[in-house]
């Protein structure tokens, strides 16, 4: 699981993407509502758009997609009354065989000539190939009855199929929809409305009650309250301010609001999630691609079993009957049709995926569906993880030989050069940057803080690790100080300190209760002084927790844990923690839409900050890997029961089609169990 992600020279995801189109062309979702079978996985459903056999369908009625079935199942019927409980002196010969055979077509037709055209691509040994010879050489032996009956269920076994594909993809294709196609802008204060890839930043989009927003953008009227449900999988309104940021896809709830677009179409937080759930689909789980090469293998040695049934008792069967064999040779075939597994596992996979967006949670893959249920550890960043990431100035103390408005009009001016949420603190405190303030040779040193030169003199703002590394001597204890503590220092003498105190999100005690019950550990790395750091994680009952870390530091901790063979994820921003993010076996993003480079680089994104998610994500993984098990042990258990029996001559073509389309069925019902579930 552990690796690097990889980018081009545009910061585009090199790994990770697999499938080259992209679903977020006009909010389509053309290629993400088709599904995912690779070409030669011995179950080929990932047809052209009109091949007639598309399990995402062609957004037909049930009625119209059961209806060439249910004239199947009319004409069958009524040659059963025919040949069994109404007889008619006309109903013989070849009128029988005729209506049987226009009984076959309009379930067996699409079958067939899916055969061919798979056979056509080099793809031989497919389903369609196994069901075409069972039911025409059911008609060949004079079965008629049976072979409709067969093709008929398994036709209508692929119309469920269909629908239970399109069940589970409506998660997904409801967050694909939140993006309206057209936005209205203001122009000379004149409305006008446009096709929303054509705004360009700069807009001013008015945005209705009720109305989505387009494109991401900044709050211009005073306050809004937006339903985010679509992003964060969060019912509660979110109430944002004049320069707030506002994302596409959030709904407006009030009055008329008035949006500055800061970006363009395609680059908005929602076009990357919807690539980001793109990817999802291509990414696929351990047991998923075992099953598809196992298909590959396993439906030929089928067909030739299925040959040597029909043939070799000829020579060590004394009252040897080509026919009664064949009839077993055939059922044989029938049972052996892996569709079960083939369809019903990813299914279960993308059924998750989907339970996940559906509460705000993305996932990169079903592999990672598979690590998060194996997680055995949850390392966590403090700050922004489970503190709330925003800091407050508790106290500022400078030496009195030095002048405190120039100090801090210094350590504002430098500190607007960083994004840590410290620099926000000390901005709320002291007010706006004083533009005249002359910064050169400006450098931020990772995990220490930031150095500038000023006027001729260094300016060093940051920890005491900072003052450390560049000899500066401080009359302090920086262990006496519970809050996180910024040292300043002005040509290379210490000036004093400012501290400051950020807050525990309300919701990370249950976090750390629930992932206690699935019996994962946890452990807190920090940045942040050890004395914040030990606080917090006291507090919250976290027994292994360390602060002062640099990310090399980090880096060893996750080493130490890897080193005793156990699983481990690990949840920061995603960014600064890249080292340890490719350590671990997931990399979790906590506030994805606040972060462009979050989305890319994460395994798993957690878009509303909820640390609460982490226990869901794992419980989600959980529950997906015990359904995709459940089918399997289903599919092979009947599978293999009913195959002795037919080979042994006890199993007639009616316990086949159970064995195929009753356990394709039963599995896709438990694999869409996980939409209905409540984490």
């Amino acid at each position: 699981m552990a690796h690097i992600h990889s980018y081009d020279k545009d910061g585009n995801q090199l790994c990770c993407t697999q499938q080259e189109k992209k679903i977020y062309t006009d909010a389509g979702a053309v290629e993400l509502l088709k599904d995912g079978h690779t070409e030669h996985d011995g179950h080929d459903h990932g047809h052209d758009d009109d091949d007639g056999h598309d399990h995402a369908g062609d957004g037909s009625s049930p009625f119209k997609m059961f209806l060439p079935a249910l004239i199947s199942l009319g004409l069958l019927l009524t040659a059963i009354v025919l040949d069994h409980y109404l007889p008619q002196p006309w109903f013989v010969g070849w009128v029988r065989v005729l209506w049987y055979v226009v009984a076959y077509l309009p379930v067996g037709l699409p079958v067939v000539r899916e055969a061919v055209e798979s056979i056509g691509k080099g793809l031989i040994f497919s389903e369609f190939l196994l069901m075409s010879i069972a039911t025409i050489g059911a008609f060949a032996i004079g079965e008629y009855p049976e072979g409709v009956a067969v093709m008929l269920f398994y036709a209508v076994g692929e119309v469920f199929q269909t629908l239970a594909v399109k069940r589970a993809q409506t998660n997904i294709k409801l967050l694909l929809d939140q993006r309206p196609d057209e936005v209205t802008i203001l122009e000379n204060n004149q409305a006008k409305t446009i096709k929303a890839d054509t705004a360009v930043i700069g807009n001013i989009i008015q945005l209705k009650a009720g109305e989505k927003l387009g494109l991401d953008g900044e709050l211009l009227t005073e306050s809004a309250s937006f339903n985010t449900a679509a992003l964060t999988g969060e019912s509660k309104p979110d109430t944002k301010t004049k320069g707030d940021i506002v994302l596409a896809g959030m709904i407006n709830l009030n009055s008329v609001a008035q949006v500055k677009v800061t970006t363009a179409y395609t680059d908005s937080k929602l076009s990357k999630i919807l690539d980001l759930v793109q990817n999802a689909t291509a990414q696929k789980a351990p047991t998923e691609l075992f099953i598809r090469k196992f298909a590959k293998i396993y439906t030929p040695i089928v067909v030739f079993l299925a040959i040597a049934i029909c043939i070799l008792p000829m020579f060590f069967v004394g009252d040897y009957v080509f026919r009664d064999w064949l009839y077993r040779g055939l059922v044989f075939l029938v049972i052996s049709c892996p569709c079960a597994l083939v369809i019903s596992i990813p299914l279960g996979y993308f059924g998750g995926i989907g339970a996940a967006s559906k509460n705000g949670i993305l996932f990169k893959g079903s592999n990672f569906l598979d690590a998060m249920a194996a997680i055995q550890n949850v390392v966590m960043d403090k700050t922004g993880t489970m503190t709330e990431g925003v800091f407050k100035v508790q106290d500022v103390a400078i030496k009195p030989e030095f002048d405190k408005d120039e100090i801090l009009r210094l350590v504002n001016a430098l500190e607007s050069q960083s994004t840590h949420p410290v620099a926000s603190a000390i901005h709320e405190y002291v007010g706006d940057v004083d533009a005249t303030v002359a910064l050169s040779n400006v450098e931020e040193i990772s995990g220490h803080g930031l150095v500038a030169e000023i006027n001729g003199k260094t300016l060093h703002v940051g920890n005491f690790k900072l003052m450390d590394k560049f000899s500066i001597a401080y009359d302090i204890d920086p262990a006496s100080i519970v809050y996180t503590t910024i040292a300043i220092a002005y040509d290379k003498k210490f000036v004093g300190h400012i501290t400051i105190a950020d807050q525990i999100k309300e919701d990370a005690q249950l976090t750390i209760d629930k992932l206690k019950a699935l019996g994962v550990s946890t452990t807190m790395l920090s940045g942040d002084k050890a004395s914040v750091v030990k606080l917090v994680a006291d507090s919250l009952g976290i027994k292994s927790a360390f602060g002062d870390l640099l990310p090399e530091d980090k880096v060893n901790k996750v080493k130490e844990i890897k080193a005793r063979g156990e699983t481990v994820a690990f949840v920061g921003d995603g960014v600064n923690d890249a080292p340890v993010v490719a350590l671990s076996d997931v990399g979790i993003a906590m506030g994805g839409l606040g972060s462009d480079a979050t989305i890319e680089t994460a395994d798993v994104v957690i878009q509303d900050d909820r640390p609460s998610k982490i226990p869901m994500a794992i419980n989600i993984g959980k529950q997906t890997k015990k359904i995709v098990w459940q089918n399997i042990i289903l599919a092979f258990a009947v599978k293999a029961i009913v195959l002795v029996l037919g080979a042994g001559g006890l199993a007639t073509m009616w316990e086949a089609v159970f064995a195929d389309v009753g356990v394709a069925l039963l599995a896709i019902v438990n694999a869409v169990r996980i939409q209905r579930m409540k984490f």
